[in-house]
């Protein structure tokens, strides 16, 4: 549908903190001929909480320009509000994003009635596929199989991000018919194995290739061959725990001589411990750094 390697995509800042376009474009061309078959854009790793409805807009119309007639294109445009969810939605599908990432309604854990309701207005205003967002770390509530099943009700939900190991979970989501993708990129080659189609991750800024050819060994028969190299990947998981996402791929990036800039508060840099384990992680890869230490 959208791909079976999609890039949560960084977003560039400027050193007065405004946003990098002509950087977002070359990241964004730089992902697609490395491994992502799309992108999600204003997803939590492009910061989207700190980002204006204009940023976010115009972030949409720069990815669609760049490589929109490559890779698809999805639009992270769920919030804790659905009205504001609804507006981004519309104004994204006007723009002409290929789909929408919805995130669950975050901090204080609407009911389950609730949260179908709110896809169903998100729904409402667009035909193109959405791609229901369950991370219970950061929203601190699971969708259940029962929620799941609900939202797939919805004719235009057509996937799930599952930032979940709760395998039965997983199971369940695909024996509904949707597409899994993994939300955690450790996940990729256990949802595989499920019947998942890949993953929306944040490593495959670095690692992009590896992993489409690990999704490509696994869908050939060649499933000792990924698991190979998904063991190889390891130090691309643990450079993403150095510290909280996205300063670490950030940070990684611009050891890698793409200038993305830093982040926005309340995120802040990269301390230079972080920076060293950031780099430590890059050299176990076999991936060179461009700035020196």
């Amino acid at each position: 549908m959208l791909g079976e390697i999609l890039t949560a995509i960084c977003t560039p800042f400027k050193a007065d903190g405004s946003v990098d376009i002509q950087a977002f474009r070359a990241l964004a061309s730089h992902l697609v001929a490395n491994g992502s078959d799309g992108l999600v854009v204003t997803g939590t790793t492009g910061e989207s909480p700190t980002l204006s409805d204009a940023e976010r807009f115009t972030l949409y119309e720069a990815a669609l320009d760049e490589v929109g007639a490559r890779a698809s294109v999805v639009a992270g445009t769920g919030t804790y509000s659905t009205h504001h969810s609804v507006e981004l939605t519309r104004r994204a599908h006007e723009i002409g994003v290929h789909g929408f990432l919805v995130v669950t309604p975050y901090y204080n854990k609407p009911p389950v009635r609730g949260i179908v309701r709110h896809f169903e207005e998100i729904a409402a205003v667009s035909d193109r596929p959405i791609i229901a967002y369950n991370i219970p770390g950061r929203v601190v509530l699971n969708l259940e199989t029962d929620a799941i099943e609900q939202l797939a009700e919805i004719p235009t939900v057509r996937a799930v991000k599952q930032a979940n190991p709760d395998i039965e979970q997983a199971r369940a989501i695909v024996a509904l018919g949707l597409d899994l993708y993994a939300g955690d990129d450790d996940l990729i080659l256990p949802f595989l194995e499920l019947g998942g189609l890949g993953g929306i991750c944040v490593h495959t800024h670095v690692v992009g290739p590896q992993v489409k050819e690990m999704v490509r060994r696994y869908r050939q028969g060649d499933i000792e061959g990924a698991r190979a190299l998904d063991e190889e990947l390891v130090p691309s998981i643990e450079l993403l725990r150095v510290v909280v996402n996205p300063i670490a791929i950030k940070c990684a990036l611009n050891l890698l001589g793409h200038e993305v800039g830093g982040v926005r508060l309340p995120l802040v840099e990269a301390t230079p411990d972080e920076r060293e384990a950031v780099r430590g992680c890059l050299e176990r890869l076999g991936l060179r750094t461009a700035v020196a230490a």
